[in-house]
């Protein structure tokens, strides 16, 4: 899954595609190198992120998701956790939805998907950082609601993807433990999506400070070991290197038909 952030204040690309031509050709160099999903996001959630109007937030995707849509070989994803968004996406051609709470911040959202026939991507989150918690028990208490929430709007099970949310909502120690522990999220038998891409966890890695382009080795490497240890989608911003490190551990860990 390639990022595609068309916001001025995303973490690492923020105002480097939110206008339309710059949107545009950065979705095909996302597919160019590899990528099996364009994932739109019209609202930053980097830690400290200023909340945005679903107005605001829709101005922004809607051009980009009509334009890419028409053109595009591959499905696009809306990252978004707002019904209202969901919905204007899907019907300007989105036919994923990528939901960073889980279809628990509007619940309306998982009605809205079902309506459309779009399969969802529920993200782990929380409000705070409780340092002490068994976060993957956590996890699977917030995972279950989220499927509750999903089943009973009408959504299969076929069409749910689960992310353990590394980044939202997580000490440092839990975001390696969500990592080290994310064959009990596979076990529950839906995909896993897990998005490490340039996220400043990596940065704490590196024996000096870095901004986040300067993390593509640790990025790959963590999503290298997410693959091995179950994930079958990684969310990221450089889709050609992942490509080529994701076709060893496919060639190794695939089993002969």
């Amino acid at each position: 899954m390639g990022i595609l952030n068309v916001t001025p204040d995303s973490f690492s690309d923020g105002g480097r595609f939110d206008g339309l031509e710059a949107a545009r050709l950065q979705a095909d160099a996302l597919v160019a190198e590899g990528a099996a999903l364009v994932d739109i996001g019209g609202e930053s959630t980097r830690p400290g992120h200023t909340p945005i109007s679903a107005e605001e937030e829709q101005a922004r995707i809607l051009p980009v998701i009509r334009d890419l849509a028409a053109r595009l070989p591959v499905p696009i994803s809306i990252d978004t956790y707002k019904a209202a968004t969901a919905r204007v996406a899907l019907e300007a051609g989105a036919r994923l939805v990528n939901d960073v709470w889980g279809l628990q911040r509007e619940p309306e959202i998982a009605h809205v998907a079902a309506a459309h026939g779009a399969p969802v991507m529920v993200m782990h989150n929380r409000e705070t950082i409780e340092p002490e918690i068994d976060i993957v028990a956590d996890m699977l208490r917030f995972f279950e609601k989220s499927l509750a929430i999903a089943r009973k709007a009408g959504i299969r099970d076929a069409d749910i993807a689960l992310d353990p949310g590394i980044g939202f909502g997580k000490s440092w120690a839990q975001h390696l433990e969500a990592l080290r522990r994310l064959p009990e999220i596979v076990a529950l038998g839906f995909p896993v999506l897990v998005g490490v891409s340039r996220k400043s966890l990596l940065g704490r890695l590196h024996s000096t400070e870095t901004k986040p382009a300067d993390r593509l080795f640790s990025s790959v490497a963590s999503h290298v070991l997410a693959a091995t240890l179950g994930a079958a989608i990684v969310r990221v911003h450089d889709v050609g290197p992942h490509v080529d490190a994701l076709r060893v551990v496919d060639a190794v860990m695939r089993k002969p038909v």
